[in-house]
């Protein structure tokens, strides 16, 4: 391939673990841009420059600046080392993909975007597209991450170990960050315990005792597991961490009871395929995740005079789109494109930067044994990104016809919306809603929510 004659590519060392997906913390030195450009014998400007991959490690490249990310790669791929030669394309689609990533915007790139150009306009894309109020000069990282589009059934095709490999390391990562929420502390202790099986080997009992894991317990368990208000809320701050059920306890156990099977030290990767099975099963698997805030509903006075709006992940991959809670690792709503309507509405007043463009969510819900609908609204300035990505999936839904719903989705100005209703556990109660019937007309609204 010409691409790969103009590239050399160098394996770096580790340089960090990485448990924030990537976002510089402001005490690294990590950049895509490893030196300024140069210049070949042929007179064509080459530059120098780092793709960052989950498992804590970077290649280093030499590419034209005019590269495309089909181009980069196409060079990753063809690296025996990294073993990503032989899944290359699965279906048509490859498996990973590049990705721009920063503290406030996290883009996947088009074959045909060149990164280079996308970088050097990367804080006129962050205030364009994140929060971020004020002027900023944050780098993005170039990294190589799985494709947003591969799906799961293709996913689960794969038998390459290093792919596999990186497929773990990514999922572990959105695990630990709250992004891939789970019901209930022990499917946390089981992936932990699957992790620590992974990366420590069989279990020790001199080693790998109730203090290890507790002093060790972000890194197996997730974010929102080690912060103090919740062990007090458990009632695990009280002189019981460490207990019984104290969550790196039931890690503990679960450790304890996975077998040692022979030839499983040398080669965990069965273990790494049980690990991404169980993640398979997580509504948020594989999703692109997206800032916003949702209005909370107002119960009180006191709640009129703090602010109301809650900060949200918006998770969107092949099979819907779900609002999480990723500070308390909590799925807050669940929607299967067969049970959604949207639309994506611009500010009214676009000349004011407080307001933001908004995505509107339908869906059915039963209350009192008749079916309504609900409407909720999102704000955020990643509105037209996630209309994008959305309508791509139902597109593709609708050319395969996927299990006969697809002819449901549809915008808000279509009411047939799926009769598949409560698909996912939803917790209404954290959102303000407003509520129509069968014919359209609202008959409830919260807060200030509006209807035009």
């Amino acid at each position: 391939m010409e691409a790969q004659e103009d590239c050399t590519i160098r394996r770096g060392q580790p340089i960090r673990r990485y448990q924030n997906d990537y976002k510089p913390d402001g005490h690294t030195s990590a950049t895509m841009i490893v030196n300024q450009p140069q210049y070949l014998n042929v007179g064509r400007p080459t530059v120098r420059i780092a793709v960052y991959l989950v498992t804590g490690v970077f290649l280093i490249m030499d590419i034209e600046q005019n590269f495309t990310a089909h181009q980069i790669l196409a060079v990753i791929q063809s690296e025996g080392e990294l073993g990503l030669s032989r899944t290359s394309l699965l279906t048509g689609q490859t498996v990973f993909a590049l990705w721009l990533c920063s503290s406030s915007l996290e883009v996947q790139l088009r074959p045909n975007h060149k990164p280079i150009e996308m970088a050097a306009k990367w804080n006129r894309l962050v205030r364009k597209y994140s929060s971020q109020s004020k002027e900023s000069d944050e780098e993005p990282l170039l990294c190589l991450r799985r494709n947003v589009f591969l799906s799961r059934i293709d996913e689960e095709q794969i038998k390459e170990a290093k792919v596999l490999e990186l497929l773990y390391a990514e999922a572990r990562n959105n695990v630990l960050q709250g992004r891939y929420p789970c019901e209930g502390q022990a499917r946390y202790a089981s992936l932990g315990a699957l992790q620590a099986r992974i990366e420590l080997g069989p279990y020790n009992p001199q080693s790998h005792t109730l203090a290890f894991f507790r002093k060790h317990r972000g890194r197996f368990l997730p974010h929102h597991y080690t912060s103090p208000s919740l062990l007090l809320g458990l009632g695990l701050g009280l002189g019981l961490v460490g207990g019984k059920g104290a969550p790196e306890a039931r890690l503990l156990e679960q450790y304890k009871r996975i077998p040692n099977h022979t030839g499983t030290n040398a080669n965990p990767r069965k273990l790494i395929r049980k690990y991404l099975e169980f993640c398979w099963s997580l509504p948020c698997y594989g999703a692109a995740f997206f800032q916003g805030q949702i209005e909370r509903p107002v119960r009180g006075l006191a709640s009129w005079i703090t602010n109301r709006d809650m900060q949200v992940l918006i998770a969107i991959n092949s099979s819907g789109v779900y609002i999480v809670d990723d500070m308390q690792c909590s799925l807050l709503l669940g929607l299967r494109y067969s049970e959604l309507s949207w639309e994506m509405a611009k500010p009214s007043d676009e000349g004011n930067l407080d307001c933001l463009p908004c995505l509107f969510l339908q869906f059915p819900v039963r209350e009192n044994g008749a079916r309504v609908y609900k409407i909720l609204q999102v704000f955020s300035r990643q509105a037209i990104m996630m209309d994008t990505l959305i309508s791509g999936f139902t597109e593709e839904q609708r050319r395969h016809g996927a299990n006969g719903d697809v002819a449901n989705v549809d915008r808000l100005t279509d009411h047939s919306i799926g009769s598949n209703t409560g698909s996912f556990t939803n917790k209404l109660s954290k959102f303000t809603l407003a509520t129509f019937d069968d014919e359209g007309r609202c008959i409830g609204q919260m807060g200030s929510w509006s209807f035009q």
